[in-house]
């Protein structure tokens, strides 16, 4: 048994140093110094160790590195822990001490913070997500109602009130606080003419935009060395306060059927979407999901038809691809784009 534990032991370090991989590959150095000094120093003298070394669950799909990250980066933030937050701030401390003596001092405080993966409202994702929304209007028209599964705060329930720069297309709201624009590559998108009729997210655990210490947890998950995905994040918080996304707390498996069994207007066009979300889903869960979507799909028709946009990861969390799926029709999956998980370069046409 003592060879087992420490097989999962070993198993759960190896996790960290390839989170830590996974970070620097995506533009932060400082929280992949983070990941990769905890997979060394975590051990079983204290609760948050224990937890986190005692992983029953895949520790890089349920994103276990990046919740104990989010934990301290928010620590860091509060200034309860002047070490820790001189560590991040002024970066002339060594990781490795730091980190075992903020653990130490504050297991409890870091504890819950394992309760839950990362929500992280990546706002610079709806680079890739908007130009699929402009394909989806140019063959269906412009009326759009939007349901997006796994919408946390619902940032991105209002992304056609950012402004875009996709290659050689300018898209959205020009005057927007959000401004995004990814590293383009191949052809640009065409433009077309989006209008949302409705909206509304799905999230188990949705989080309000309007509470202050909720708005602190979001910004802990964003990397802390990443200062424009910081300030992006921060503008689409004002746009979502000042227009509050419907959000419905709850099991997308007992969501969907009756949004989905509820007739949209003729002339729309129902888009379900979401991003980096059905990894966190069992296996079960993201066939439900899917069989449903298909059972509306074969409803739908050409007055009233369904797009199915997704935004995740077909095997490796370096880069996502951006695929949608159609009806009337045969439904069959479209590969749009590949886009980098937080949506820093896109690579259209993929």
């Amino acid at each position: 048994m003592q060879g087992k534990l420490s097989g999962m032991t070993q198993s759960i370090r190896e996790a960290f140093r390839l989170q830590a991989q996974y970070c620097k590959a995506a533009g932060s150095a400082q929280t992949a110094e983070i990941v990769a000094a905890l997979g060394d120093i975590l051990d079983h003298k204290t609760r948050t160790g224990a937890r986190i070394l005692d992983w029953a669950g895949d520790p890089i799909v349920d994103a276990l590195p990046l919740r104990i990250a989010g934990g301290l980066h928010a620590l860091a933030r509060s200034g309860k822990e002047d070490l820790l937050t001189r560590y991040y701030t002024v970066r002339d401390l060594e990781a490795h001490p730091v980190l075992r003596q903020v653990i130490e001092k504050w297991d409890d405080w870091l504890y819950p913070w394992l309760d839950g993966p990362p929500q992280t409202n990546e706002v610079a994702r709806a680079g890739a997500l908007w130009p699929a929304m402009l394909e989806i209007a140019r063959r269906f028209g412009p009326d759009m109602e939007w349901i997006e599964i796994g919408t946390s705060a619902g940032l991105n329930l209002n992304m056609d009130r950012f402004g875009y720069r996709l290659g050689e297309t300018v898209s959205g709201d020009g005057l927007s606080a959000v401004q995004i624009s990814p590293k383009w590559t191949e052809e640009s998108p065409v433009p077309a003419a989006v209008n949302v009729c409705d909206r509304v997210g799905i999230d188990l655990n949705p989080l309000d935009p309007t509470d202050p210490a909720i708005v602190d947890r979001m910004l802990a998950y964003i990397w802390p060395d990443q200062p424009e995905r910081m300030a992006r994040a921060e503008a689409a918080i004002r746009v979502a306060q000042a227009n509050p996304p419907p959000i419905v707390k709850g099991d997308a498996t007992a969501l969907l059927a009756p949004l989905l069994a509820e007739r949209q207007a003729e002339g729309r066009t129902r888009v379900i979407f979401h991003s980096v979300v059905l990894q966190y889903f069992p296996a079960d869960a993201r066939a439900k999901v899917r069989n449903l979507i298909e059972v509306a799909g074969a409803r739908a028709d050409a007055a009233r038809p369904l797009a199915w946009l997704s935004m995740e990861f077909p095997d490796k969390v370096t880069e996502a691809d951006i695929t949608l799926r159609c009806w009337p029709g045969d439904g069959a999956s479209e590969l749009l784009a590949r886009a980098h998980p937080h949506g820093a370069w896109v690579n259209w046409g993929a």
